[in-house]
């Protein structure tokens, strides 16, 4: 199992004064990272749905780690007026952030539509983060060198975008808007660190690989007989526990020397090959471009 776990951050980088956002970061990889970037001296601001359970997290990581410094703040990524709300806080608050870890993600969930209309995966994965990292661009450039941290997945390999229909009102496939959502990831990833050139601002997205996290609840075979005889065990066996799943989400927020590669895709701590769509710029462009037209941004 250990062999299974990838790589391994292991520089001792201190993080004391800085600000770090994590969303969805009360379970998975989020408490994960919340747990690790506290244990560096950083201010920690998680960024949860789920007030309650947030909570009890936050005394899980004081309980572990000398820092003081971690906050809970409610933030439900299906809701713009929501993300509004966070940002509106976050921009009163803190002089600056110096990384934002967009890691909250639903996948293969039932037909959903956000607050908003936007199918759900579409508009937590990818529409609520593109919105919340526009409305705190000007703290995250007030922060260079700073970071921003898209968690994709291995899964936008097989993703495409559907022009015809982007979010899935015709027809919806719970798979295939998943793929999609990691593919936007990808792709507003490379976009954005097009746009960021000059600033100081490195964004990166990452597959962490096949971790056992809460994520996979929404897949039927999770929570059946047959999960409970094979596939749990099997997930034991391969996937990555939260904790191994998380450096590669350090290693882009934190390693020196890699903001010549802003705009790529990492899996195991290294630039990997991703969808042939992401060097499409007319696919980037025309995801920015509905997605600012959405968001109400343009």
């Amino acid at each position: 199992k250990e062999y299974i776990g990838g790589c391994r951050f292991d520089k001792e980088t201190r993080l004391d004064g800085k600000t770090v956002i994590i969303t969805g970061a009360n379970t998975g990889l989020g408490k994960a990272a919340a747990k690790e970037f506290a244990s560096r001296g950083a201010n920690v601001i998680m960024a949860c749905r789920d007030l309650t359970k947030c909570r009890r997290v936050r005394r899980e990581i004081l309980t572990a780690v000398e820092n003081k410094h971690v906050v809970c703040e409610q933030l439900d990524l299906a809701s713009l007026e929501s993300i509004r709300d966070f940002a509106t806080r976050i921009n009163e608050s803190v002089k600056q952030v110096d990384i934002l870890v967009n890691n909250a993600g639903v996948m293969r969930c039932p037909k959903l539509l956000t607050k908003d209309g936007f199918e759900m995966q579409l508009g937590v994965n990818h529409m609520g983060h593109f919105y919340l990292t526009a409305l705190l661009l000007d703290k995250i450039k007030a922060a260079a060198p700073s970071r921003v941290v898209n968690v994709s997945s291995v899964a936008h390999m097989r993703g495409k975008i559907n022009y015809a229909d982007f979010n899935s009102d015709q027809d919806y496939n719970p798979a295939d808007a998943y793929n999609q959502s990691k593919l936007a990831n990808v792709l507003f990833t490379t976009e954005l660190a097009q746009r960021l050139k000059g600033t100081g601002v490195s964004v990166f997205a990452v597959h962490p690989g096949i971790v056992n996290t809460e994520i996979t609840r929404h897949m039927g075979i999770a929570n059946s007989w047959l999960a409970a005889m094979f596939a749990k065990p099997l997930m034991w066996l391969f996937a990555k526990s939260p904790r191994q799943g998380v450096q590669g989400i350090l290693y882009c927020a934190m390693a020196s020397g890699i903001e010549e590669h802003s705009g790529k895709y990492f899996c195991n701590c290294k630039v990997a090959a991703s969808n042939p769509i992401v060097e499409d710029n007319k696919a980037a462009a025309w995801l920015w471009a509905t997605s600012e037209k959405w968001t109400s941004l343009s």
